[in-house]
């Protein structure tokens, strides 16, 4: 699966991930997916192996490597959030250079969202009620009870709440992981994938990114010129 080449002039719009493009989050998402293991009675897997978790959604279960039997994925999950959810806005440190990128394309008046697999009321703890809020007119997470599983529907879902505002021909997704990726092109957009997030190498490539790129002012750069 892939998505469309990048639009020929500056987007509509921008969807952001969450975790691994606007905030650095990893350390804090690996440190307690790994208490959590411990907490349930499983085996913690090294460092390497718990980053490849952080961007998608756990809902249908952990990557093989992790060793979490399907069967008790939401045992762990329950597990995690009893750690995390108090800690996960302080966890979320936005990446250096992305509140000046995000700067620049407000003040272009590129409306922005986020879209992100993680929980809804944690994407609000960190985005609405952080430093991030003011940029985003859209904040939608994850959230099995609204219907949102996966990440094609969150980004369904920031598409139907902004679509009277924007021009669906023109949005571009941004996202670290090939999720990201799949989720936008199931809606026929374009993904500019980030490299500082915790996608393998080739990863991003692979999966249909039109572009990656290696910095945020690079990323502004890119969307702002796209004309």
């Amino acid at each position: 699966m892939s998505g469309r080449p990048l639009p020929s002039l500056p987007p509509t719009a921008v969807l952001f991930d969450l975790d691994g493009t606007l905030c650095d989050s990893e350390a804090g998402i690996v440190e307690h997916l790994g208490m959590a293991l411990a907490t349930v009675g499983l085996p913690v897997p090294d460092r390497e192996v718990l980053r490849a978790c952080v961007g998608p959604p756990w809902t249908d279960g952990f990557p093989p490597t992790v060793g979490v039997p399907l069967e008790r994925t939401w045992e762990v999950i329950g597990a995690y959030r009893a750690t995390y959810d108090d800690a996960a806005a302080s966890l979320a440190i936005p990446f250096v250079g992305i509140t000046d990128a995000l700067d620049r394309l407000a003040a272009a008046g590129v409306p922005m969202a986020v879209a992100t697999s993680k929980p809804d009321h944690l994407a609000h703890k960190i985005i609405t009620d952080g430093i991030l809020g003011r940029w985003m007119s859209v904040v939608i997470g994850a959230d099995p009870d609204a219907g949102r599983h996966s990440k094609a529907d969150v980004v369904g879902a920031v598409l139907a709440r902004m679509e009277a505002a924007v021009e669906r021909a023109g949005v571009v997704m941004v996202g670290d992981r090939f999720h990201d990726v799949h989720g936008a092109a199931a809606h026929g957009l374009p993904t500019i994938g980030v490299s500082w997030g915790t996608a393998e190498p080739g990863e991003l490539e692979e999966a249909g990114a039109a572009v990656v790129v290696d910095t945020p002012s690079d990323l502004a750069a890119l969307l702002l010129d796209a004309g």
